[in-house]
Formats: structure tokens, C-alpha cells, sequence
């Protein structure tokens, strides 16, 4: 296990070398985002658009029609509280001391009283109070934002959809130090807990995340689908200008 976590350090560094060559890469050009592998990101869109159409969406409507709303909703809170570790990491990486004692306490409240996170608690304390409890959205692509590494070029991965090369970074570090569905603090510093670490535990609650999250999309992809003539290039520029909205901390609500 610590060779593994050893490669995946070295992987992190080789790509944060990457990384700073394009650093001072602004967001945009004259010309517009910047976006110079476009050819090879619309192929890449295109790819992922053909899985979804065949997988991930036919899954998801399932899912939806077979899922009663009490209970996707409880889902996408569970989902949604565990997230909150790495809204809580970054915001102190950050130091935005706000939003990390917001996120500390919603992961306390919806962890406890709300049953691992099933029932939203912290943000019915924020809607009947003026305690703002509220979901905030943090990252560590956010946080190499905050201390000044530039986006770099627009990127579309596979499977994961947009991104940049910064992004792509932070989605790294996240996964494997951070997010506690893929690998996160019981991968690195429980390592020793077999039945937590396992694949077997693991992948299934990846696999129910995706599914929950595609279901949640459901809904926005038809308004997406009647108002873009072009998809790709809405979903660019509506993923550029949502990072660089919360890179500035424009909007700390996800």
C-alpha cells in the first residue's frame, strides 16, 4: 500500500511540473477561451457523448424512475455531506476560515444528528436561522486559483467531461488524498482497514455516486439540448466562467 501511494505521489509531482509551465497561461485570448486542443476535445466530447447516450443516461432514467424522491434525495445528501471533507480541506488550504467552520459544522450536524449526512440538517438551520450553514462548493483546482496558478488550456477528459489543466490537477489530489469515495483520508491514513479500503466497498459507492449525480442532470441536459447550437461550446464556456466565477469566490454556494 505505500508503494502505491508512493507512485501516485510521484505521478502528482510530474503533473504539478506540467502544471506550472502553464501556469501564467491566462483563461482566455483576444479571441475568446482559450482553447488550442480543441480538435482533440471535441473528439474526446464527442466519445463521452456517445457512452452517455449508451450508458449513463439509460442508467440514470432507471434509476430515476425506480428510486423514490425521499430517497434520491437522501442519497444525494449522503453523497453531498461527504463532500463536504473536501470542501473543508480546501477552505482551510485556502484559509477562508468561514467557509471551513460553515463546512466543518454542516459535516458535524448532517453527520450526526442528520444520520451520516441522509438528512440535510445544517441547511434547514440555515434557511429557518441566520446561521448560514449553507453547501459550499471548494476544491483544490479552486485553491491553486486562489494562490494564483492560471487555468491553462480547457480540457475535456474522458468520462469526467469538462475541465483544464489546472483542474485536472486539483481532480487528482482530491481523488486520491481528500474525497473519501475514491480514496481520500480512509485510503491514505487507514490503510490498515481492509473492509473500508477494499474495492469491493469502494466501487459500488463510486459507481452509486456517478449514478445519483447523471440523475441529477437529468432535468438540465433537456433545457441544454433546446438552447445550444452548439453543445460543446456552451459547455466550455459556461465550465470557464463557472471556475473562474468560483475561483474569486463570487459564489460560495454550489
Amino acid at each position: 500500500m505505500i508503494n502505491i501511494i508512493h507512485s501516485k505521489v510521484v505521478a502528482i509531482l510530474l503533473i504539478g511540473l506540467f502544471l506550472t509551465g502553464c501556469a501564467s497561461t491566462k483563461l482566455n485570448n483576444d479571441d475568446g477561451p482559450y482553447d488550442p486542443l480543441e480538435p482533440m476535445n471535441r473528439a474526446v466530447f464527442d466519445f463521452n457523448e456517445m457512452v452517455d447516450n449508451n450508458v449513463f443516461e439509460p442508467v440514470a432514467k432507471g434509476y430515476k424512475k425506480i428510486m423514490p424522491d425521499p430517497l434520491e434525495l437522501m442519497v444525494g445528501n449522503f453523497f453531498s455531506n461527504l463532500n463536504d471533507v473536501v470542501v473543508l480541506t480546501n477552505s482551510v488550504l485556502q484559509l477562508n476560515y468561514e467557509s471551513a467552520l460553515a463546512s466543518s459544522a454542516r459535516l458535524l450536524i448532517n453527520t450526526t444528528f442528520g444520520i451520516f449526512g441522509l438528512i440535510d440538517i445544517a441547511s434547514d438551520i440555515s434557511a429557518a436561522s441566520d446561521v448560514n450553514l449553507s453547501k459550499r462548493n471548494e476544491d483544490f483546482g479552486q485553491t491553486l486559483g486562489r494562490y494564483g496558478i492560471g487555468s491553462g488550456p480547457y480540457v475535456v477528459l474522458p468520462f469526467l467531461g469538462p475541465s483544464s489543466v489546472r483542474d485536472t490537477f486539483g481532480i487528482a489530489v482530491d481523488s486520491f488524498f481528500v474525497d473519501p469515495v475514491t480514496q481520500g483520508v480512509t485510503g491514505v491514513f487507514m490503510h490498515n482497514v481492509d473492509y473500508i479500503n477494499s474495492a469491493a466497498v469502494r466501487f459500488p459507492i463510486a459507481t452509486a455516486r456517478a449514478v445519483n449525480t447523471r440523475a441529477q442532470l437529468l432535468d438540465i441536459e433537456k433545457t441544454l439540448e433546446e438552447a445550444a447550437l452548439d453543445k460543446y461550446e456552451f459547455m466550455r464556456d459556461a465550465y470557464l466562467q463557472r471556475r473562474t466565477s468560483l475561483v474569486n469566490n463570487n459564489s460560495e454556494e454550489k
